[in-house]
């Protein structure tokens, strides 16, 4: 498959054979509803990258202990979801068959539905814990059935009841959430982290996915993002809750939707990249 790889993520340096995780972009952003540019994140992060540490203070570790291998970026063709989210779970199928675990860098969150699926094929029993400004959970966004605002839906359509749950949300469409909420789809957290601990204890040792849509950050955090939404999370709420779910069986994660460009200061991109490196030890 083709893949491009100008710079790797700080650390991840072990070759595929020798690896435990995968570490891979998905460059697209073809459903971006209001401000696309999250297609240029995955190459600004591993260049941004440089300017952290590989030793993480939060979880007293280092990415240079661990056996992680940066694939690079996968090529897509323009205009065409159905065959980038091909191409994605052609990958993730790659990484999985081999018994290591993919994390992604998106690219909008759409991305995030063929790993899901693919691990879902892997794990019947998968649980998704998913951060995220906006709940994702509509049928279809103009029409369309495969948008960044349905991931989550398409997910639940695979996994089913009671084995999603969302923190940090504050946004949808009110037939969202009371799909979410009255009718007990999956359980929604509204603006933070707090029930955490919680749903850690309900999943018990099942394996899970991670999804993180960093505009779950306050923008005054993180301004980078197609969709920014006013309230969210501090920076550290976001780390200690990577720590909480770092106790869980962790068989993939991601993370999505920054857009480097709407932030000039760097600020959003440094952020993305030392979430990533917390969520990357983590695993």
């Amino acid at each position: 498959m083709d893949m491009h790889n100008k710079y790797q993520f700080i650390g991840c340096e072990s070759d595929f054979d020798a690896s435990e995780i995968v570490l891979f972009g998905a460059p697209y952003d073809g459903t971006s509803s209001y401000r696309a540019g999250s297609r240029f994140a995955p190459f600004k992060i591993r260049f941004d990258s440089y300017g952290l540490e590989t030793f993480s203070p939060y979880s007293d570790s280092d990415l240079t202990d661990k056996a992680i291998h940066d694939a690079g970026d996968l090529e897509f063709p323009y205009g065409n979801s159905v065959e980038v989210l091909k191409r994605i779970r052609q990958f993730a199928d790659i990484v999985l068959k081999d018994a290591k675990k993919p994390f992604m860098i998106g690219g909008e969150h759409l991305v995030s539905l063929p790993v899901i699926e693919a691990l879902h094929d892997l794990h019947p029993n998968l649980h998704i814990i998913h951060f995220d400004a906006h709940t994702d959970l509509r049928e279809h966004y103009l029409g369309e059935p495969l948008s960044h605002a349905t991931v989550i839906r398409k997910a639940w359509d695979k996994l089913g009841d009671n084995r999603i749950f969302q923190f940090g949300i504050r946004s949808g469409t009110k037939e969202e959430f009371q799909w979410a909420e009255k009718e007990h789809h999956v359980s929604l957290h509204r603006y933070n982290t707090e029930t955490l601990d919680q749903a850690v204890l309900k999943i018990g040792n099942n394996p899970v996915y991670i999804t993180i849509d960093l505009d779950v950050l306050d923008p005054s955090i993180f301004s980078g993002t197609g969709t920014p939404e006013p309230g969210g999370i501090s920076f550290v709420e976001l780390i200690q809750a990577i720590r909480c779910v770092s106790t869980l069986n962790i068989v993939g994660a991601d993370v999505v939707e920054l857009s480097p460009d709407y932030d000039a200061s760097g600020v959003s991109t440094a952020v993305a990249s030392k979430v990533i490196r917390e969520l990357l030890l983590a695993l």
